[in-house]
């Protein structure tokens, strides 16, 4: 259970907050803008693409890592690529590997055949991690373009820049920079990706990610802080009201599309990584049988074992489904989202959902709608 009158005391929430998390949140339009800036600085709008990449390698830590990869394959493909099916080229994440989860005991190891036409993508919040560099000087040698993004003067940095290809410096606003040992909100992740959605639009890869877009994107994720904030109460305010409605449940996140699906993978492991509350992510239709015996036990009654002692005995968190979809559009009754509100309502569990507003157009529009909500309900969760 969490305190919902913490929700709507908005003093005590912020003395609450230690680690920035609100504010983390709260400036994500900023991030967006200063690191845009940054990539156009470090020369992404000159660059000049001799084709598209035979394969995308993407390394790095955090949870923008896994996002990232996700959104690179979920963006439309561009209209000058018809042949092309998903958002970009072929796309391999390289695991990290290492006896602990430590920076200076992670390494990163080249696929046997990764070469002269794949591209090398590095995202680091801090550039220290020692196996970085040496994936970098493995990738050289073998002939790959390498576009890492990470703070100036790093030692990644400034192994990049040694092989002559491109760092674009990471980029935090001033007042994101982390006190202690505490980071913002889920890392600086908003500096981290949009230059690799830029580096995406430019390559050809996918459209409706340009400086225009992530311009509007900027715009759109402060009015989603507004909306979310501390200030608004939990009646208007989406993050609080979802926080409060899955404290003491188990969120179910169902999405219907590749982007719904790579903001329902990522919320529901920020949900489990930063406020300790289990979420559990399926795209539809398969989530119908994946969850569907979660579902089912909520319905299930305990005649057969009448006379158990019940004293002290835990109740199991209710599944509660979070449908989240890339347009509010209707849907058609053969559809999975209408199966999947039919089989909600049949065993009695509370189904909620979140789409694009009418006015977004565009995929980075629908990307902000569907996740800059969930990112407050998951600090209120936390600080609540």
């Amino acid at each position: 259970m969490i305190d919902e009158t913490l929700l709507d005391d908005s003093e005590r929430l912020l003395r609450a907050d230690t680690r920035g998390l609100l504010r983390g949140a709260a400036t994500a339009g900023a991030q967006v803008r200063t690191a845009a800036r940054a990539a156009t600085e470090a020369g992404i709008d000159g660059l000049r693409p001799e084709g598209r990449p035979g394969t995308i390698l993407l390394a790095g830590t955090g949870p923008e890592v896994p996002l990232a990869a996700d959104l690179l394959t979920a963006l439309p493909a561009s209209a000058s690529r018809p042949e092309a099916t998903g958002g970009s080229a072929p796309l391999t994440v390289l695991p990290a590997t290492g006896p602990l989860a430590a920076p200076g005991a992670l390494r990163w190891t080249l696929p046997r055949w990764a070469g002269p036409m794949d591209l090398l993508l590095i995202t680091s919040a801090e550039g220290t991690e020692a196996g970085l560099p040496l994936l970098v000087d493995a990738a050289y040698r073998r002939g790959c373009s390498i576009v890492s993004v990470t703070p100036a003067g790093s030692p990644l940095a400034e192994a990049t820049a040694h092989r002559r290809n491109l760092t674009v410096p990471l980029a935090r606003p001033a007042h994101l920079e982390p006190a202690g040992h505490h980071p913002p909100a889920f890392g600086p992740y908003w500096s981290l990706l949009t230059p690799l959605l830029l580096l995406g639009d430019r390559l050809g890869l996918y459209e409706g990610a340009g400086q225009t877009e992530v311009a509007a994107l900027a715009d759109r994720l402060d009015r989603h802080a507004e909306r979310c904030g501390p200030t608004a109460p939990t009646a208007g305010n989406p993050g609080k009201a979802l926080a409060a409605e899955c404290a003491a449940a188990l969120p179910l996140l169902w999405s219907e599309g590749p982007l719904a699906g790579a903001v329902a993978r990522h919320c529901a492991a920020t949900f489990t990584a930063l406020a300790g509350t289990p979420a559990l992510a399926a795209a539809l239709p398969a989530a119908l049988t994946a969850h569907g015996a979660l579902l089912t036990r909520t319905t299930h009654t305990s005649e057969d074992d009448f006379f158990r002692d019940r004293v002290d005995e835990p109740e199991a968190p209710r599944p509660r489904v979070l449908l989240l979809r890339e347009d509010a559009a209707a849907v058609p009754a053969d559809s999975a989202v209408t199966a999947a509100r039919d089989l909600a309502r049949d065993h009695g569990v509370a189904l909620g959902e979140i789409a694009p507003a009418e006015d977004a157009e565009g995929p980075l529009a629908a990307l902000a709608d569907l996740l800059a909500p969930l990112d407050f309900t998951a600090v209120y969760l936390t600080l609540a």
